[in-house]
């Protein structure tokens, strides 16, 4: 399940996170972090992810995702990923690759599953050209470039690429999440019957109904979660 989530950071965050890390100096090369599969294919620069920096904007960005209800909905986050930032520059991209099934927090040493990718972007699509999020699934291949601001969450099983830049700079965040509901099928009907639950209680539709609703959307999730 592809979901793209509006404005998860509004214009003082965008700014905040963006003039730190305009002004940083601890860009390094994406490969550190990349797998034996991700490092022949990867080109870009990201932050140090124990640097100062780094830290401040993971902050900024986790507060954002705690209060964001379609976050919450589409992804029934367990542990987050610190959100890491890269760049690319004219001529960089990220080739076809699978994301790593396991992360291993910089911060703790803890592990994570990695049940979902996320993307937020950070600059304008008219910023720059060519650096599209190219997602395969079962139904075939989405291409996604978003507002700064906006995010993607996708299935980390999924085969995934950024195109080439051709001119500018694209600046993102991306990071993982194990959820709560390891099976992607499973959590794409609990956000579906959530995202009807929600339009039922817009419209005040029969109260008894919408109860009865919400108590088997929680008696899946009790069901299915493994926490």
């Amino acid at each position: 399940m592809l979901v793209c989530i509006p404005q998860v950071l509004d214009a003082g965050q965008l700014v905040s996170v963006r003039a730190r890390l305009d002004r940083a100096n601890a860009w390094v090369d994406g490969r550190v972090t990349a797998g034996y599969q991700g490092a022949p294919v990867k080109f870009n620069h990201q932050i140090d992810e124990r640097s100062e920096v780094a830290v401040e904007c993971q902050r900024i960005v986790v507060g954002a995702l705690e209060t964001n209800p379609l976050f919450i909905s589409a992804v029934l986050p367990n542990t987050i990923y610190p959100p890491m930032f890269n760049r690319y520059g004219e001529g960089m991209k990220f080739g076809p690759h699978v994301d790593g099934s396991v992360r291993i927090n910089p911060h703790t040493g803890s592990k994570l599953r990695t049940d979902v990718s996320a993307t937020l972007f950070l600059t304008n699509p008219s910023e720059y050209d060519g650096g599209e999020l190219e997602i395969e699934d079962t139904y075939g291949r989405h291409t996604v470039k978003l507002n700064a601001g906006d995010m993607v969450v996708y299935p980390a099983t999924s085969l995934h690429q950024v195109t080439p830049i051709t001119r500018g700079v694209r600046t993102a965040c991306f990071f993982w999440v194990q959820s709560l509901i390891r099976d992607e099928t499973q959590r794409a009907v609990l956000h579906q019957m959530d995202d009807a639950i929600q339009r039922l209680n817009q419209t005040n539709a029969d109260e008894i109904a919408r109860r009865s609703l919400i108590g088997c959307y929680h008696n899946m999730v009790r069901i299915w979660s493994e926490t």
